[in-house]
């Protein structure tokens, strides 16, 4: 018997949250029963290494109905594990969701509504966001770098709670990059985007999974796989500098000239030097950036490798939507 479609899927990746879990179950499955509407509840196990895997192997076998669990080969990353979500949903609207529980699940019924009203991107502004100041004000600093080198205008990046419908997500799954930054891609493919203020609370348990050097490395995607600006600026710059420092050397000669060698200046001209040296470095390192994400795509590698999926049907892989990027290996069905 063939499985009736949801009006709402709800993607929710899990790493190494055996703690948060079972609060996770009870609030969300309680607040999508509320909306009155057919929902399922998509979980993607990102290699967990702790009782992830386990808890929801369980919560799929007491509710089989509204819940598949899509579990991965090793960690591939967030993002990979939302792409998978995304390829292995069927509602009209796919929701997003952390599942540390600082999106608290009842504001799901504020993006459904949101939906209803004709929008089909609803991005999410945490109000009285619960996190270090440091991070704040870093995330502060990197939207408006991103806003001023990229078309997407996203208050909150960081926020994962996010709804599209089912036409972007049918677009994401149809983008062939391997690296993407999600929301983003959402907006760019959107025709009536909307943000709204949603709550925020402290982790439910445990630590964040993203460390600064992961923030870093996310933005990096972001700026580099939605825009060649900085590659113009630097060019840009480049040729100021080109330009002040055949000045520089004109000066120079002229002073050798009038007035004979000396070498007064000598630690200036250290200095201009390395300053000059320390611009090159960083134009090779963002010309690296670009050079290593081509070589990365063209690899053709997959995304992400999938070990098993559960769910109510038994159903053979081919039974749920395929993945459209580099071939995925899914070695066991259960």
């Amino acid at each position: 018997m063939q499985r009736s479609r949801p009006f709402l899927s709800v993607i929710v990746p899990v790493f190494n949250e055996e703690a948060s879990l079972p609060a996770l179950f009870g609030r969300l499955y309680a607040a999508l029963d509320r909306l009155g509407v057919r929902y399922e509840c998509i979980f993607v196990d990102d290699g967990s290494r702790d009782r992830s895997a386990a808890l929801l192997r369980m919560q799929q076998q007491a509710r089989p109905r509204e819940t598949r669990v899509v579990l991965f080969q090793r960690n591939f990353g967030q993002h990979a594990a939302i792409l998978a979500g995304f390829e292995h949903s069927t509602g009209d609207l796919i929701v997003t969701i952390d599942a540390d529980l600082q999106n608290p699940p009842e504001e799901i019924a504020r993006l459904v509504e949101a939906a209803r009203a004709g929008h089909d991107y609803v991005g999410t502004i945490r109000r009285g966001r619960q996190d270090p100041i440091a991070r704040r004000w870093m995330s502060r600093f990197i939207n408006l770098v991103r806003e001023r080198t990229t078309p997407i205008r996203i208050t909150d990046q960081g926020c994962m709670l996010r709804a599209y419908s089912r036409r972007i997500v049918d677009a994401i799954n149809a983008s062939p990059e391997v690296h993407t930054f999600i929301p983003a891609l959402g907006y760019l493919y959107a025709r009536d985007p909307v943000e709204i203020e949603v709550a925020h609370e402290a982790r439910h348990a445990g630590a964040s999974k993203y460390s600064l050097y992961k923030l870093i490395r996310l933005n990096f995607d972001l700026m580099t796989g939605f825009s060649v600006v900085p590659l113009q600026l630097f060019s840009m710059l480049g040729l100021i500098v080109s330009f002040l420092s055949g000045v520089l050397f004109a000066y120079l000669m002229y002073r050798r000239i009038r007035y004979g060698p000396d070498v007064q200046g000598v630690f200036t001209l250290f200095a201009i030097v390395f300053f000059l040296l320390g611009i090159a470095l960083s134009g090779i390192g963002l010309m690296g950036e670009y050079v290593g994400r081509i070589y990365e795509q063209v690899r053709g590698r997959p995304r992400y490798m999938i070990a098993a999926v559960l769910d109510e049907t038994g159903a053979h892989a081919e039974d749920l939507p395929a993945p459209v990027q580099s071939p995925v290996s899914e070695t066991a069905r259960v």
